[in-house]
């Protein structure tokens, strides 16, 4: 829950005070962070053991955008991409922290960190039944 949350606050903390302009690419990573920090929060609060059946398809989507998002800005791979070919371009790197450290980054790492634990969580959950 606090991964998705820091998400969502750093996301609109980059463009609502910093001002950067998010890509259509970005818009699809919020679409899919946002949620997952209410689902998330309400999933606590229920104590709902399912709760990660809600939001591993959101996490692993928001995984494969940030994955072509990332790939995008920093390889020559997907060059000829047309997805961005309207407004600000996908390729614009905001910020570039020790040379690999970018928005996508970021929202990958969240995504993953997110997918990760619903994983463990449900290890757990699986193996609580069986005792």
């Amino acid at each position: 829950m606090a991964t998705a949350l820091v998400a969502t606050l750093g996301s609109l903390y980059l463009s609502e005070a910093l001002k950067f302009i998010p890509c259509a690419l970005c818009w699809y990573q919020r679409i899919l962070m946002y949620p997952l920090a209410i689902i998330l929060l309400v999933g606590a609060w229920r104590q709902d053991d399912a709760v990660f059946f809600y939001v591993l398809p959101f996490s692993i989507l928001g995984i494969g955008f940030s994955s072509y998002h990332y790939l995008l800005q920093k390889t020559e791979f997907f060059a000829a991409s047309t997805v961005c070919d309207t407004g600000i371009p996908c390729t614009t790197t905001w910020i570039n922290i020790l040379g690999f450290i970018t928005i996508p980054f970021l929202a990958l790492l969240g995504f993953l960190i997110i997918t990760f634990c619903g994983l463990l969580f449900w290890a757990q959950e699986e193996d609580a039944v069986k005792v």
